[in-house]
């Protein structure tokens, strides 16, 4: 693996990508960074940010580099949303997906993603709120759209590096 390459927008891709660096012994760059740096057709791990199920800036690396596997980091918990997220991006099903849970703060957000998730936090929080048989999970949710909250853990890495052991070293 020549690196892992990542895209944030309130910088829990780039907690997760730096952690895995420091995990795996390689380095991490942004992706905007990574074109000037890392070679094309390089094999790479790819973390990045999800939107409405979009890995965002998973489509320009792919077509780039070696996509080995690939990490899609939002407020659902680590290791949900699997199949939502190869589908909506069209990830081949050789590229292993894991999804992370990371930070929430609308703070941090720009543009039309704050307007988005201002509204969002409005509606379906008011809904989740309002719903009597939570699960622990919306529960979780609900307290990272009212509180915002960080959810980045080296914990939340194990499947990944589980994967990264057993093939991800392999060519």
């Amino acid at each position: 693996m020549e690196a892992i390459v990542y895209t944030t927008q309130t910088g829990s891709s780039r907690q997760y990508a730096q952690l895995l660096a420091e995990k795996i012994g390689c380095s991490a760059y942004s992706l905007a960074r990574a074109k000037e740096t890392i070679p094309a057709d390089s094999e790479i791990l790819y973390v990045g940010w999800v939107s409405a199920s979009t890995v965002k800036g998973y489509a320009t690396a792919a077509k780039r580099y070696n996509i080995r596997a690939v990490c899609a980091v939002g407020m659902g918990q680590t290791g949900t949303q699997t199949d939502v997220i190869r589908g909506k991006n069209s990830i081949p099903d050789s590229v292993p997906i894991f999804t992370l849970q990371g930070n929430f703060d609308v703070k941090k957000l720009h543009g039309v993603y704050r307007v988005m998730m201002d509204i969002m936090v409005k509606t379906a929080g008011k809904a989740l709120a309002d719903k009597p048989d939570r699960t622990p999970e919306e529960d979780d949710l609900l307290d990272m759209m009212i509180n915002g909250g960080n959810r980045v853990s080296p914990k939340n890495l194990s499947a990944v590096l589980d994967w990264y052991e057993e093939k991800g070293k392999a060519k």
